[in-house]
């Protein structure tokens, strides 16, 4: 990686241990000026000028998914920065690939796949949501009212996703960056593959959570069953709990046993070099 300048080491990021990891080649680091003019570049050649406040709502009951994606795009492109869709009745991929700042609300449940590749958008789902909810997110929130399906934020690399309830398993799959927060409980190999990001679990987690995990944490409220590959527990610092509260109280959500008082789990770090190990090694690894 990169060599840091002094003052960005004081960040409060380091002394959360979001930066052990040692990156070699070039950074995937970007900085903007705005005083140089560059802040064209952080929105979109294609991005529409929405107003917040200019809302508009329709029924989807007789639509297709693609007609509803499309019908979403258009209110964009007429500057209206509040979209509600109505009776969304379970259809699969709605509300992806948005690349816009926008606030959208579905009035019910959603299929697989939905609200994915999103960069941007601040979304709530006043339902449940099928498999791979928010899949490849790279910014913005997502608010999932009920219950959610397995594979929740795969591959996720940043924003907010959120689900008031539990959610199946494989959450987090391959996560890169972002949090993930679950009111409920959640299922089998929770954060496997992990690279980076947090998760924060408020009530149990199935088997072999964070299995290879590679970086990253995760925080648990209740019971773990049993933790996966190169998965250990970690020491909980004041400076996690306050993170840990103040994000809890954005969405509502609230640690039955106190936030200081949840499970921390890290990698163990022993397959970062897993390739140089001797066969033998690598038994004990696995």
């Amino acid at each position: 990686m990169a060599e840091l300048k002094a003052h960005e080491k004081t960040h409060k990021s380091y002394a959360m241990g979001m930066h052990d990891e040692k990156l070699a080649g070039r950074t995937h680091r970007t900085f903007f000026d705005f005083e140089a003019g560059d802040s064209d570049s952080l929105v979109y050649p294609d991005g529409c000028d929405v107003d917040f406040d200019r809302r508009a709502e329709f029924d989807a009951a007789d639509m297709d998914s693609p007609a509803v994606n499309v019908k979403i795009r258009e209110l964009m492109a007429q500057g209206y920065g509040h979209i509600v869709v109505q009776n969304p009745n379970a259809k699969h991929s709605l509300g992806v690939g948005i690349l816009n700042r926008l606030k959208l609300d579905f009035e019910g449940s959603l299929g697989y796949f939905g609200v994915g590749l999103n960069d941007g958008p601040n979304i709530r789902i006043r339902g449940r949501v099928g498999w791979s909810c928010a899949e490849n997110m790279m910014a913005g929130t997502v608010v999932v009212e009920k219950n959610a399906g397995s594979s929740f934020g795969a591959a996720i690399r940043g924003g907010d996703l959120v689900c008031k309830g539990d959610v199946g398993s494989r959450t987090g799959i391959n996560m890169k960056g972002g949090t993930i927060l679950v009111g409920g409980r959640t299922g089998i190999l929770s954060g496997f593959m992990m690279q980076r990001g947090r998760m924060v679990i408020l009530g149990d987690a199935d088997e072999n959570l964070g299995d290879s995990l590679y970086d990253g944490t995760i925080y648990v409220g209740g019971r773990i069953a049993s933790l996966g590959v190169d998965a250990v527990r970690g020491e909980m610092t004041e400076l996690e709990a306050a993170w840990l509260k103040q994000k809890l109280d954005l969405y509502g959500l609230e640690a039955s046993n106190g936030v200081e008082n949840m499970q921390k789990i890290v990698a163990g770090k022993q397959l970062w070099n897993y390739d140089n190990l001797e066969p033998a090694e690598k038994k004990i690894v696995l």
